[in-house]
């Protein structure tokens, strides 16, 4: 197989190859625990600064205590700060959640929306954090970008872009809108695992026949 020399070209051959080596929905690639929309959005505004693993530790008392959006807007910040506070930058987190629950109660009628321009809207609630949400709960085009992600997009060759909208915006450009979430989602997998920031390991590496940064 030839190799792709052009950026789009490299993003699709990357998603096809990601997509054998990390199968799945983009649903089942979630590492957070959920039952629903709700869920997932408390999980991701928990994520921020913290690992996956350890929200996961957190949110079952969490859930267990508020298990949907009316009891979390009328939550103690006290107790709920007790909560989540192995999840680091717990003030801020608590306050977000309320602000997040309440506005969904008073502005959606207790639903999570799925448009972006609704769940931007709701304290704690960023673009990344509605791509996850829009992606995973909903099966809605979305493309979550962290730092694994540029990173990805910077040694593919993909962008040189470092804002992470703007980053969003191109590689929108050239991976099809029900592929998103699920692109996204590997090259998250895949920086954990072999892309790493430090010590990327390309000689293990998928994708290093045709990766401009492959050692």
């Amino acid at each position: 197989m030839a190799r792709p020399r052009t950026p789009t070209g490299r993003a699709r051959v990357t998603n096809e190859r990601l997509t054998q080596l990390y199968p799945g929905s983009a649903r089942e690639l979630c590492a957070l625990d959920h039952a629903d929309a709700f869920q997932l959005l408390v999980a991701t505004i928990l994520s921020a600064q913290c690992t996956d693993e350890r929200v996961n530790l957190t949110t079952p008392a969490l859930f267990a205590r508020y298990p949907d959006p009316p009891s979390l807007a009328g939550a103690d910040l006290g107790e709920l700060e007790t909560l989540i506070r192995p999840t680091g930058f717990f003030r801020s987190k608590a306050r977000s959640l309320v602000g997040m629950a309440g506005g969904v109660v008073a502005r959606f009628g207790g639903e999570v929306p799925s448009a972006m321009k609704d769940l931007v809207t709701l304290p704690g609630v960023g673009r990344k954090t509605a791509n996850v949400v829009r992606s995973v709960a909903f099966g809605l085009p979305g493309l979550p970008v962290d730092t694994h992600v540029v990173r990805l997009t910077h040694r593919l060759g993909l962008s040189d872009e470092k804002d992470p909208v703007k980053v969003e915006k191109v590689l929108n450009g050239m991976i099809p809108a029900s592929e998103r979430g699920g692109f996204s989602l590997r090259l998250i997998l895949h920086g954990r695992a072999t892309c790493q920031a430090r010590t990327p390991r390309c000689g293990e590496c998928v994708l290093s026949d045709f990766c401009p940064s492959a050692r």
